[in-house]
């Protein structure tokens, strides 16, 4: 059984007076440095100078400095870049201007366990990772709660490398929902494996396998779009909200009938042989030496993956019904404001965001009460 942290595990003095450098200021960077500097914190945030990036943190009142300033002195230093250049800007920024004694930190542990990263006996190396992207991190904090995170300690010379971590995990309200312990490897592996085999590569596949299929039997792309992706996102919501049996006991007697006696049909022995050879690949190092050679060569692999998913079929339907349904909503008339009414706050404009209008639903059979008495 997985160790749990809460508030009451954290204590957020440990960071009190400490110089805390977070390296990066996108979706992670933005979101963690700016819940550590609400948390009381000092943060400085180390970015190419000038760049769209240290102008937009400056902008949410951030301290910034160079990369190489921001890790001067820095007793913790957060490394929240894309995996790709993490292990270049260590080797010429961070590492030259590392505190004998600073630990460093990672929201994923990518480089450490594929060796783009060798740190120095001196330090400490940490994971404080949140299970969920930067805004919505950021959202949660702001409404006094916290998304999930993981923590880990792959090296602890201090003595005191998770209490760092659990703080930095606390200062971004994660302790509040909860923090997993883990460590370096098992984050690394699985997370890359859930992304290839389920998240990315398995649902997109499954998604554009289900629509060709539809499409060259004669069914209207449209059509096969809705049935195939679109309502995608319905189910993925009862997933997240209550499980499998959650989502079973939400659609319809068919639908479940149908996914519980078709879908071994679908993820054959052949297809779970193959997610095995993906995970030996992804723990031996095979898949990091494959993916860092890419990205070192400018993506070019990856560029033209991209460029050929982006005019297939399901990708060209897609637009033209997104748009076709994406509306603005009628903006609210504001209200009729009286005169000698002064003490009364101005009514708030109406929000004109879009809302995507949703096809209308099956009709869904109402469960039989001799199916499965457990569902109510």
């Amino acid at each position: 059984m997985a160790k749990l942290y809460h508030d009451s595990d954290a204590d957020l003095g440990v960071l009190k007076g400490k110089k805390i450098a977070v390296l990066g200021f996108g979706s992670q960077g933005k979101a963690q440095s700016m819940c550590l500097k609400d948390s009381g914190l000092n943060v400085i945030v180390g970015l190419r100078k000038d760049g769209k990036s240290w102008v937009d943190a400056k902008k949410n009142g951030m301290k910034v400095a160079e990369v190489a300033e921001a890790v001067k002195g820095a007793d913790v230093v957060m490394v929240l870049l894309p995996d790709e250049v993490q292990g270049e800007v260590f080797k010429s920024q961070v590492a030259p201007n590392l505190k004998k004694g600073a630990a460093l930190e990672f929201a994923h542990g990518f480089s450490i366990v594929f060796k783009e990263i060798k740190v120095p006996k001196e330090n400490d190396v940490i994971m404080m990772a949140p299970k969920a992207p930067g805004p919505m991190v950021r959202e949660m904090y702001v409404q006094g709660f916290g998304t999930p995170a993981l923590v880990a300690v792959e090296q602890d010379h201090s003595g005191s490398a998770k209490s760092i971590a659990l703080a930095l995990a606390k200062g971004i309200g994660a302790t509040k929902a909860g923090v997993i312990e883990t460590t370096f490897t098992e984050e690394a592996t699985s997370d890359l494996f859930g992304e290839q085999v389920v998240l990315c590569g398995g649902v997109t596949a499954l998604v554009e396998a289900g629509f060709e299929t539809l499409v060259k039997n004669g069914y209207q792309p449209e059509i096969a779009y809705f049935e195939c992706l679109h309502e995608l996102k319905l189910i993925v919501d009862l997933f997240q909200k209550g499980g499998m049996m959650h989502m079973w006991d939400s659609v319809s007697n068919t639908a479940e009938y149908g996914g519980l006696t078709r879908r071994d049909r679908v993820i054959t022995k052949e297809t779970r042989e193959e997610m095995q050879v993906i995970l030996d690949e992804i723990r031996d190092g095979k898949f990091a030496e494959e993916w860092m050679k890419d990205a070192k060569s400018g993506m070019k692999k990856m560029k033209k993956l991209e460029e050929a998913e982006a005019k297939s079929r399901v990708e060209v339907v897609g637009k033209g019904i997104r748009a076709l349904f994406e509306t603005k909503a009628p903006a609210a008339k504001k209200p009729a404001v009286k005169k000698k009414t002064a003490a009364k706050a101005p009514a708030k404009k109406a929000s004109a965001k879009k809302v995507a209008a949703e096809p209308a639903k099956k009709a869904v059979p109402k469960k039989k009460p001799t199916k499965k008495t457990a569902k109510k």
